[in-house]
């Protein structure tokens, strides 16, 4: 993480919003989060300005937000942020800057899904709505890989399972490994290049009442192969539930998609794990929460595969 050399305070905030929005400069205005790339501001009852703080990536993921989110928003059938303004670098601030609709809810690594039939349902006709072919000019996540060939996620892979099993986090290293194996082993994607949020992890997915209610942070938002996002059911919901998710998800993923996912599922789960225990600890980056989730997607899929 590298974090923004200025402090980011409530006045500075208010600041940035008297210069460039005055209109919203008077609203209430607290803390709401502190993201891996962004700090989040409620401003009202129905807004939130997003900043970003802790990564040098941070500021294009915010601009690819602004020019798509307003399109793919009307089309999904749970509340995003959706970009209402754009805040641009200026001497108080030399970053650029969005201000969002504000989604209400609980993220799922504190308040998990309860309702294990509602939630798949939810979920899958979420991704659904979402996984729809790209226009050409769309972003690819060239950084990251996202949405491309699982197999270049290998040097990951081996990275995370080699610290998680050194820290004692990994009962069976080689059932982990089978998992990955049988996943990159998978035929690649051959369909179209579809939207992908990409980033699906249980802070990104808010819940109420044991159900999912929306979905934050699409920093990641790319196109590609959607084995990336079906690995959600395997983290976000109850036991027993991946299967009516992916009843319910259309068109019905094939057989080498879904193993494709369970490999994303993998990836998903050990860097949880490690997130966790660095927040366990107290370390920079580190994120408690992260860990039930991440244990407990990875049991899943070793009894699975099994």
């Amino acid at each position: 993480m590298t974090r923004t050399e200025i402090e980011i305070t409530a006045e500075l905030v208010r600041d940035l919003l008297r210069d460039q929005h005055s209109d919203l400069a008077e609203h209430p205005l607290k803390l709401g989060a502190r993201g891996w790339d962004n700090q989040l501001w409620r401003l009202g009852d129905d807004l939130a300005v997003r900043l970003p703080w802790a990564t040098q990536s941070a500021d294009a993921l915010l601009r690819k937000e602004h020019a798509w989110l307003p399109t793919l928003a009307p089309h999904l059938p749970l509340p995003i942020p959706v970009p209402q303004r754009l805040g641009e670098p200026s001497e108080r601030f030399p970053r650029p800057w969005i201000v969002t609709t504000w989604v209400p809810g609980e993220p799922a690594d504190r308040a998990p899904a309860t309702h294990a039939a509602e939630a798949a349902d939810t979920l899958a006709t979420f991704l659904t709505a979402l996984h729809q072919p790209a226009p050409e000019r769309a972003p690819a996540d060239h950084e990251y890989g996202r949405g491309g060939p699982l197999a270049d996620r290998a040097e990951q892979f081996e990275r995370q399972l080699a610290s998680a099993t050194e820290l004692g986090l990994i009962p069976d290293s080689d059932a982990v490994r089978a998992v990955w194996e049988d996943a990159i082993a998978a035929p690649a994607w051959e369909g179209p290049a579809l939207w992908l949020h990409g980033d699906l992890h249980p802070a990104n997915v808010l819940t109420e009442g044991g159900t999912f209610c929306g979905v934050i942070d699409f920093g990641a938002l790319c196109t590609g192969d959607p084995a990336i996002d079906l690995a959600a059911p395997w983290i976000l919901l109850p036991d027993g539930a991946a299967d009516r998710f992916y009843e319910v998800y259309r068109p019905a993923a094939d057989a080498a998609t879904l193993r494709r996912a369970r490999g994303w599922a993998v990836l998903r789960a050990l860097s949880g794990i490690c997130i966790g225990e660095a927040g366990v600890h107290g370390r920079p980056g580190g994120k408690a929460t992260w860990g039930p989730p991440a244990h407990t997607s990875l049991r899943r899929l070793i009894a699975a595969s099994r």
